[in-house]
């Protein structure tokens, strides 16, 4: 074989396991409509406010919800990019929306620190972080059903919401950006 065959049967090669790694992927992705009962808890947000979660999630716009934690190398990162990119896809739109990012380690993630955090993936100002007791941030985890026992056990959990009062479309797994628009565009347009 010569090399330029070799070099043609390994891109042939590299390419098909792209695609395959692509369609596992995808194939880990479920989607469910779910109604949840938000716990009467109080958080921080990011820029120090003490608000109630009820009301931070009950402000009229459609909610899209993660909690994340900031010292996580693996699924916070991707996760958050993907909802940076949502943001900007949506453009003018994304002031419609409401981002929330809920900390699952509030012990380490200040206020503070969730700001630089928040820089970090270019939120805009509809994306807030928030933080607050352990006790609260494990009422939201359980509320939403995204408690694994501690941090490091966490799975990658979108959820979005078009008005109070309707069922949340939850998202387990690695989402894409343009899955994610899609699936949100789909939600308002759901009667």
């Amino acid at each position: 074989m010569t090399a330029r065959t070799q070099a043609t049967v390994s891109a042939a090669l590299m390419c098909v396991g792209a695609l395959l790694l692509t369609a596992a992927a995808a194939a880990t992705i479920s989607r469910s409509s779910v109604t949840y009962e938000t716990p009467d808890v109080s958080l921080v947000r990011a820029d120090g406010k003490r608000v109630s979660l009820p009301q931070e999630l009950d402000d009229g716009r459609p909610v899209l919800l993660n909690f994340i934690f900031t010292t996580c190398s693996s699924i916070c990162p991707l996760a958050s990019r993907t909802l940076e990119e949502f943001q900007r896809k949506l453009g003018r739109g994304a002031s419609k929306v409401h981002l929330m990012s809920i900390s699952i380690d509030p012990e380490e993630d200040t206020p503070a620190r969730l700001r630089a955090y928040a820089r970090k993936f270019h939120a805009g100002p509809e994306w807030q972080y928030y933080t607050g007791t352990v006790a609260a941030s494990l009422a939201a985890q359980r509320a939403f059903d995204v408690y694994r026992g501690e941090k490091m056990s966490h799975t990658p959990v979108t959820l979005l919401r078009s008005a109070p009062g309707k069922p949340w479309l939850r998202i387990e797994g690695f989402v894409t950006p343009d899955e994610l628009v899609d699936d949100y565009q789909k939600l308002l347009a759901s009667p």
